[in-house]
C-alpha cells in the first residue's frame, strides 16, 4: 500500500514537503573580496552553486579536522568553502572561486 498525502483544496494530492527549506547564506569578508573580483558570468555560475548549497548543505565534502565543507562544481568551474550553523538555518561562506 502506498502512503497518501493530504488533499489540497483543489482535491489533488500534496507532498508533505512541497518545497525544500533553504538556509540563509552569509558571506564573510574573504568571500566578499573575492566576489567583488568576479565577472558577471562568474557570479552567475557561483549563484547556482550557492543556491544548491543553501538547499542541501551536505553537498560539499568535509574538510578534515574542521567544521568547513568544500564544494566544487567541475561543470561550472566554481568552488565554495563554507560551514553551516548547528540549526542548519545559516550557511556561512568563507571563500569563493570561479
Amino acid at each position: 500500500m502506498t502512503p497518501t498525502s493530504p488533499a489540497s483544496p483543489t482535491g489533488s494530492l500534496v507532498s508533505p514537503d512541497p518545497a525544500a527549506r533553504r538556509s540563509r547564506v552569509v558571506m564573510v569578508e574573504p568571500a566578499l573580496t573575492q566576489l567583488a573580483k568576479l565577472t558577471a558570468s562568474e557570479t552567475h555560475r557561483l549563484d547556482r552553486a550557492i543556491v544548491a548549497i543553501s538547499v542541501n548543505p551536505e553537498l560539499g565534502t568535509e574538510v578534515p579536522g574542521t567544521l568547513l565543507r568544500d564544494y566544487a562544481d567541475e561543470i561550472d568551474g566554481v568552488r565554495v568553502i563554507y560551514y553551516v550553523t548547528a540549526l542548519r538555518t545559516i550557511t556561512i561562506v568563507a571563500y569563493v572561486e570561479a
